[in-house]
Parts: C-alpha cells; sequence; structure tokens
C-alpha cells in the first residue's frame, strides 16, 4: 500500500540548479522529501520510500513556475503509526490518499499456446513490434514481416535521401521501416488515451529496459528523441527473436489469401530482389501504419471501412530561444526546452491546432511516395536545434474530399504531397509567416533560418492549400499572436503536413476482427490509434484478440 499525494508543488525560484534535461535531479528530491514530511507531520530526517509518479511544468503563472508532482509513498513508515497517517491524510483535504498500486499492474503472459501456427503480423512499428513481443512472451512463435530496412540500413538510407545522395525509396524511408514512422520523430510516449489496465505502463517499462531514459516512466510529456529511440527498437526486435519471433526486413506484404471468408495466408515480395513466397497462417495482424495507402487499396470492397476526419496544414519553425522566453521569461534558463500547445475555432467553424510540438527539433522530409513530398517533425533526446517546430494543421472531413469513395481522403492527402512536390522540385517548400499571409515569395534574407532534414527553397507555399485551409490558418495565427506576443511574427512555414493521422479506419468487431476472420487491424494505420503510445497499447490489445483465436 502507498499514500499517493498529488500537486505536490516546488517553486523554481527556490531552486538553485538548472535543469535543461527535465528529469527529477537531487536537489529536487530533497526538497520533494521535506516538503512531504511536512505533509505528513513528522521528523524531517524520516526516511521515506518514494516513488515519483508524475512530474509536470505549472507555466500558467509566468513569475511563479513551479515543478508539479504525483508521489508514492510506501507504507508502513518506520516510526509512524497508521492512525498518525490518517489524520495527516484527512488533514490533506483529498490531495493524498491510500491506494493499492498492484492492482494496476498489467501483465503481459496471457496463455501458452506452443505449437500454433505462427500468426504474421505486418509492420514493424509500435504496434507490430508490441503485437509481436506479447505473442512472443505467450509461446506464438510470431512472424513480424517489414517492408522497409533494418534500423541500421534504413537510417543510412534515410540520411543519404536527405543529404541528396540517393533518390527516395519508396519501400524504406521515413514513414517505412523498422520502428515505423516514429523512428524518425521526437519520440514522444505521452497519450490522450485512458487505460485502466496498466498497458501503458507497461509500454513504458519495456521502453526502459531496452534503453530508454528512466524519467519517461514519470515525466508528463515523455520523449525518448529519434537518436536514443532506435537502439530501444532494435533491443525490442532482439528479444522478439530470442523468444522464438521470426522478423524479416525488406519483405513487403503484396497480397492475402482466404477462403469462406477466413484468411488462409499472405504472399510476401522482397523488395530488393523481387523474389517472392507465401507463408500460410490464420491470424494476420494488419499494423501498417497511416502512410501505408497500398494496403488500404488492397483491402477495399474486400472489408469493411470507412472515410474518417483528419488534419492538414504546415509546419511552422520558430526561434526556440522565442519560445523559451515566451513560455517561461525568467526561469528559462531553469528549464528544458520549451514547448506549446495551441487551439483555435474559426468563425467558419473550422478547428485550427498545433500538432506534433518538437522543442529544438527539425522539420523532416517524409516523403513516401516518389513525385510527392510531406513534411514531418523530430527531435534527438537533447532538443539542442536552434528552432522549435510544431505543425499547425486545420481539419477536414468527408465535404472536403469531392468524392465518396472510401479512400476519397487519402486521394485529398496524395494531391496535396504532389502539389508540394512541383512546387520546389522535390525540395522543402518554406514561406515567412508574413509573406504567406500577404501573397508574397519569402527571399533568403529572411529573418528565421530553416532547421531541416533535405534540401529546403523559398516558394508561394499558399499555392498548396486550398484558399479556405490558408484563410483557417491565418485566422487562427491573428488569433494566437493576441494571446502570445510575436507569435505570428519571424515564424518560417513548410510544406505540407498531411499525414496527422489515417484517412479511413478499417471496421472490426468486439474481437478486432474485419469481415475476413483471423485479420486484426491494429495501431494509426487501422485509424485506432495516434502516436508511439496509444499504437503500441492497440498492438497489445490485438495480440490479445489473437492469441484468443489460438
Amino acid at each position: 500500500m502507498v499514500i499517493r499525494i498529488s500537486q505536490l508543488k516546488v517553486e523554481i525560484k527556490n531552486l538553485k540548479e538548472p535543469n535543461k534535461k527535465g528529469f527529477v535531479n537531487e536537489e529536487e528530491r530533497r526538497v520533494i522529501h521535506k516538503k512531504i514530511c511536512k505533509l505528513l507531520s513528522v521528523g524531517s530526517n524520516t526516511p521515506l520510500d518514494i516513488t515519483i509518479r508524475k512530474k509536470s511544468i505549472d507555466a500558467r503563472k509566468k513569475h511563479d513556475i513551479s515543478y508539479t508532482y504525483t508521489i508514492d509513498v510506501l507504507l508502513p513508515i518506520k516510526g509512524v503509526s497508521e492512525e498518525h497517517i490518517q489524520k495527516a491524510i484527512k488533514r490533506l483535504c483529498g490531495k493524498a490518499n491510500i491506494t493499492d498500486e498492484s492492482k494496476h499492474v498489467f501483465s503481459p503472459y496471457y496463455k501458452q499456446v506452443n505449437g500454433v501456427k505462427p500468426p504474421v503480423i505486418c509492420g514493424a512499428g509500435p504496434a507490430g513490434l508490441f503485437a509481436a513481443l506479447i505473442l512472443a512472451l505467450n509461446g506464438a512463435r510470431p512472424i513480424l514481416i517489414e517492408q522497409g530496412s533494418s534500423i541500421s540500413e534504413r537510417v543510412k538510407q534515410v540520411d543519404d535521401f536527405w543529404m541528396g545522395k540517393n533518390s527516395l525509396n519508396p519501400y524504406s524511408n521515413v514513414s517505412f521501416g523498422e520502428g515505423g514512422a516514429g523512428t524518425f520523430s521526437d519520440g514522444k510516449l505521452n497519450t490522450s488515451v485512458k487505460d485502466t489496465f496498466g498497458r501503458i505502463e507497461y509500454v513504458k517499462k519495456v521502453f526502459i529496459e531496452c534503453g530508454a531514459p528512466a524519467e519517461i516512466m514519470y515525466m508528463a510529456k515523455p520523449h525518448i528523441g529519434t537518436d536514443r529511440l532506435r537502439d530501444v527498437i532494435v533491443n525490442i526486435r532482439n528479444e522478439i527473436i530470442k523468444l522464438g519471433g521470426e522478423v524479416h526486413f525488406d519483405s513487403k506484404l503484396t497480397s492475402f489469401k482466404y477462403d469462406n471468408s477466413k484468411v488462409t495466408g499472405v504472399e510476401i515480395t522482397d523488395t530488393k530482389t523481387g523474389i517472392k513466397r507465401n507463408i500460410d497462417c490464420s491470424i494476420l495482424i494488419l499494423a501498417t501504419g497511416h502512410s501505408a495507402r497500398d494496403i488500404y487499396k488492397m483491402l477495399k470492397n474486400r472489408v469493411g471501412m470507412r472515410r474518417k476526419d483528419f488534419a492538414v496544414g504546415l509546419r511552422m519553425q520558430h526561434k526556440q530561444s522565442y519560445i523559451d522566453n515566451l513560455q517561461y521569461k525568467e526561469y528559462k534558463e531553469m528549464l528544458p526546452p520549451a514547448d506549446y500547445s495551441v487551439v483555435y475555432h474559426t468563425k467558419a467553424g473550422r478547428a485550427v491546432y498545433s500538432f506534433c510540438m518538437c522543442p529544438g527539433g527539425y522539420v523532416v522530409n517524409a516523403s513516401s511516395e516518389e513525385g510527392h513530398l510531406v513534411v514531418n517533425g523530430m527531435s534527438d533526446y537533447d532538443r539542442n536545434s536552434d528552432n522549435a517546430n510544431s505543425a499547425i494543421v486545420v481539419n477536414v472531413t468527408d465535404e472536403d474530399f469531392s468524392s465518396d469513395d472510401v479512400l476519397a481522403g487519402m486521394e485529398f492527402q496524395r494531391r496535396l504531397e504532389k502539389t508540394a512536390y512541383k512546387l520546389a522540385e522535390g525540395k522543402i517548400p518554406c514561406q515567412m509567416y508574413d509573406d504567406y499571409k500577404n501573397n508574397i515569395v519569402s527571399g533568403s534574407n529572411a529573418d528565421i533560418k530553416p532547421v531541416n532534414k533535405g534540401f529546403t527553397a523559398f516558394a508561394d507555399v499558399r499555392s498548396i492549400l486550398p484558399e479556405y485551409i490558408n484563410e483557417s490558418i491565418i485566422e487562427a495565427m491573428e488569433h494566437f499572436n493576441e494571446v502570445m506576443t510575436g507569435f505570428s511574427e519571424n515564424v518560417l512555414l513548410c510544406g505540407v503536413e498531411t499525414r496527422t493521422s489515417a484517412p479511413v479506419r478499417i471496421d472490426r468487431d468486439d474481437t478486432m476482427q474485419t469481415d475476413i476472420r483471423g485479420i486484426i487491424p491494429c495501431g494509426e494505420g487501422a485509424g485506432y490509434a495516434g502516436g508511439i503510445m496509444s499504437a503500441a497499447v492497440d498492438g497489445i490489445k490485438a495480440a490479445f484478440a489473437a492469441l484468443d483465436l489460438m
């Protein structure tokens, strides 16, 4: 049993040591211990077994910024009676309670299924990796196939593409390959998903065991960083293989077979040699990501799918020093690189919001189709580039797609990406916000320099998007500038951002299967997740659903 204390505040003005990494340092631990002793009315030297459950920054009052913690204190406390503890909890008026944390511990072990026909998992992003890990832990010997390359080969391919040393590899790029699209991202692990089963904590635990920084367990906005995430992914892959699973890279799912509405096998094509092979299976987990457009086409008219809303827009870059000053004022040297989150509803009813904010990050060429260009954001663990970047996106719906085809949203994305590619001949088109607003092409004398992975060129970014999206962005930016002085000044826009989420949702029933039994869609590509953490959790759910069929 533990005492869980919420909303414990430590004022930044009372700390002496700068903390640019954000994790709990020794000075904080001393202050926390002292504060808890005072709250519980025990001596300041009382030994306490403390676990930090959550740490966040409360910057609502710019001149009185504080860290806010949720703390567990293990019971019993030596030399302190139960009666004393109960009185202390009563005094804290709802900010503390006694809880049994063991109720929320997730177990990956469900049932051993040794000797069954191995399930096939398509896609080695977070959903596919965690589905494979759970199945391997339960003896199912999963076969994980990924059309892209392994981390080491993929990183070289992408770096060479960014530097112009080779052309885009449509099978292995920022979107496809070991680790999925999240491999070239901020490695953000925060999620809005509510999970009472402990699966989120389990995913974090696996990440830490595989090399992620320990602070992701308690940070309110945890991130691994693209540089550290790569090693973590390799270690998860090695664990799957150690447990009896198989992992095959450069192996593209080109078709699947079914009989009497039941999946019976898959056809795999080696993307380097063109050699095809067949694998018999009765379970196929599709964890293919939101950019696997060929899979959507393959499933069309075979299983139920429906269009879903998503958002498109641009990437905006500010100087990180401006964001730090905006959020933290005089405490900016004491705190990690600052982020922000903004949202606005236009007079026409459109939602405009920031997405995938990357402090100290890079805007990257994330293209996955020849003749198309799309951008994304990423940052390393240290978040030490000169610029902050975030998508500024506008919601789009059925009414915007000019077609009732189930893949109309996907084709809407493709049209924007094709326009962006043509505009700057394959480079990332950039434009200062003021010039974008006034329909002027920016020059190289722009006040803020792009911090990008991939070549850039100044161009008429406004011409990429439908005018109703441009007008929505401008209306929102002017509003943001009113509430955050300077927010629309000295801002560089890059286009185009289209992959905020999947343009479709693949129907699945209570058993997580499609109309073709044995096919289990999951993760972002299936329309049931958004980000690394929610995709990993959905992959775990898919694995349990698969085990139910064995």
